[in-house]
């Protein structure tokens, strides 16, 4: 059990490097296409890549978020409330959360094969196959619906989930 515990961390982190890494991309990416226009060249399809740069950091994001505490959470409500109904609280949160997150990652995969099977193409300057920037939504998709799952059966056995605050909180100063 601890190797798998290792591995999902790892590949949580993992995940949330290649979206910093992404996002590192955006902006060398902008840099460049104002450097062309400095220049008086064309850097084509420089938007369209930037944009699935971004997608892809958003998508790789997610699972890494959730375990460091970046999504939103109705924390209120679950302090207010008894640790039995907290506990019910969390473990229907986690399980709706869960199933929407597998019924897209179904959903975007077969999204993604049509895209691959019709062989498209984007309509910007880039052409681009457009599977290729789609896998990304399977691929952030699974790993948030791992993370989601990972959750649940962590309340489940242990009576709380995995996330944990990872910022510093403010007090008004």
């Amino acid at each position: 059990m601890k190797i798998l515990r290792r591995v999902l961390d790892l590949l949580y982190s993992a995940a949330g490097v290649i979206a910093a890494l992404c996002l590192i991309a955006i902006l060398s990416l902008i840099v460049a296409q104002m450097i062309a226009r400095w220049t008086g060249e064309i850097f084509r399809g420089a938007p369209d890549y930037a944009g699935y740069a971004m997608a892809a950091a958003s998508f790789f994001a997610f699972a890494s978020a959730l375990n460091r505490g970046a999504h939103i959470r109705v924390s209120v409500l679950l302090n207010a409330v008894s640790p039995r109904f907290k506990y019910a609280l969390e473990i229907w949160c986690f399980a709706l959360a869960s199933a929407i997150a597998w019924y897209f990652t179904y959903y975007a995969y077969w999204f993604v094969y049509w895209s691959w099977k019709f062989n498209e193409v984007s309509q910007g300057q880039d052409a681009s196959l457009l599977w290729i920037p789609q896998s990304v939504m399977v691929i952030g998709g699974g790993l948030l619906a791992i993370a989601l799952t990972d959750n649940l059966i962590h309340v489940l056995l242990k009576g709380k989930h995995r996330i944990v605050r990872d910022t510093v909180e403010s007090h008004g100063e």
